[in-house]
């Protein structure tokens, strides 16, 4: 008898090891992670406007003077080159002297535009460009005592800056240019003999906040 129910014990245990071969084991399952959303470049393309402030320097006399103003562009973006035609006009007050001839002149650039191209590379919200174009503006000058001779003149200009887009639609951009507006004959306009040209070209450095549509 005794051996008989060591037997059987002997097969429980056979068979409940078999059941629990048989009991496919549990598989942990570890988290998806969240697929990372997609954030688009900053496109460049779009009208802008904007307002620019700025100081600016004679390239050959010790004049200097503030200025403000406003400009109208557009841009196209290829890939990461971005191509910009830009216009801006500018109430300046740069007055200075120099010499003219051998005489001792005042020379004041009281407004200039520019009508340039811009060439950038587009580095997301940042932008790097150089450009260059058509410069014009009011220009004026005197031998100290005498008659003033005032025209609106056209030059070039040719700079180079950088942009970055602070927020969807606003951009902050600061730049240099060097403007040349030519030279303005200071002789017989300015009625003294022996007075010569007097060079109307300046540094200029500024800053601007512009609104894309």
């Amino acid at each position: 008898m005794k051996r008989v129910l060591l037997a059987g014990v002997a097969l429980a245990a056979l068979m409940g090891s078999a059941s629990a071969a048989d009991i496919p084991r549990r598989v942990v399952e570890r988290p998806v992670a969240a697929p990372v959303p997609y954030v688009a470049a900053y496109n460049w393309t779009g009208f802008y406007v904007g307002l620019n402030a700025g100081w600016g320097w004679g390239a050959d006399s010790n004049g200097d003077g503030g200025l403000v103003g406003g400009t109208l562009g557009y841009n196209w973006q290829m890939n990461q080159v971005v191509f910009s035609v830009e216009t801006d006009l500018a109430w300046s007050g740069i007055e200075g002297s120099r010499r003219c001839g051998g005489l001792h002149c005042e020379a004041n650039i009281d407004w200039f535009g520019t009508a340039r191209g811009r060439i950038g590379l587009a580095m997301d919200r940042f932008m790097p460009y150089i450009a260059g174009g058509l410069a014009y503006g009011d220009v004026s000058a005197r031998v100290k005592g005498h008659p003033e001779v005032s025209d609106t003149q056209a030059g070039w200009t040719l700079g180079a800056g950088v942009e970055f887009a602070f927020a969807a639609p606003w951009t902050a951009k600061l730049e240099y240019l060097y403007v040349d507006l030519g030279d303005v004959g200071c002789g017989k306009g300015c009625g003294v003999a022996g007075a010569g040209n007097v060079d109307l070209n300046a540094h200029i450095v500024r800053a601007s906040i512009n609104y894309r549509f």
